[in-house]
């Protein structure tokens, strides 16, 4: 199935390059662009893309807020964060709005096409060292963390060994890595992490991660 793809970018060299590239796959369609975060969001409501790669840093309307406007609005697109820096201070703010992930805008044309099928498929784009790395250092940004609304009702629900799952999640480890520390079948693992994301109303893992932190269930450094 053909993944499409929205490039929301204000520079048009970026647009076009990564439209090349992305075309280029048999398995991605770029079907459309965008200048600025206000245009990203209405695109996405006209063309349904799967996957929107959003620029942090556009007029009129940031990437971090449409980042929020698209997920608030849709349940389907999934945001892919550009960013010139990988420890740009806008990324946390970014994955906290519900971005699925973020990539460097040098990103080779395979790390650019595989960071769209990851996101597509519905998982988070962050290595376990890139995960503690964000955590720790943007954590430290927020002097007073607060539980994400969706997610605060809910932070009961989970069982002991859910939250568990919740801090090895936070603390960067794969699902098999959690499950070697726990003892247990990797699937068995698999369906704490969806069971953990329906209840707290969570997209994907990052977003887990970040919830884990804003709960003081860890700390940062």
């Amino acid at each position: 199935m053909t993944i499409r793809v929205l490039i929301a970018d204000d520079q048009m060299m970026v647009r076009e390059g990564f439209s090349v590239l992305l075309n280029a796959m048999p398995d991605i369609e770029v079907v459309g662009e965008a200048v600025n975060g206000r245009e990203a969001v209405a695109k996405v409501r006209e063309l349904a893309p799967d996957v929107v790669l959003m620029d942090i840093r556009m007029p009129e309307l940031n990437g971090i807020e449409a980042t929020r406007e698209i997920v608030a609005a849709d349940g389907t697109a999934k945001v892919l964060v550009l960013t010139t820096f990988d420890l740009d201070e806008y990324v946390y703010q970014a994955l906290r709005a519900g971005a699925s992930g973020f990539l460097l805008k040098d990103a080779s044309a395979r790390q650019l096409a595989d960071g769209v099928r990851i996101v597509a498929s519905g998982e988070a784009l962050l290595a376990p060292s890139v995960t503690r790395r964000l955590i720790t250092e943007f954590s430290k940004l927020s002097e007073t963390p607060r539980l994400m609304p969706s997610a605060q009702a809910a932070y009961g629900d989970l069982t002991d060994r859910e939250t568990e799952v919740l801090v090895l999640i936070a603390q960067g480890l794969s699902n098999g890595e959690i499950a070697e520390r726990l003892v247990v079948a990797e699937s068995t693992i698999k369906t704490h992490v969806s069971r953990i994301l329906v209840k707290l109303g969570l997209r994907d893992r990052t977003q887990a991660a970040v919830f884990a932190y804003e709960a003081r269930l860890v700390t940062p450094g």
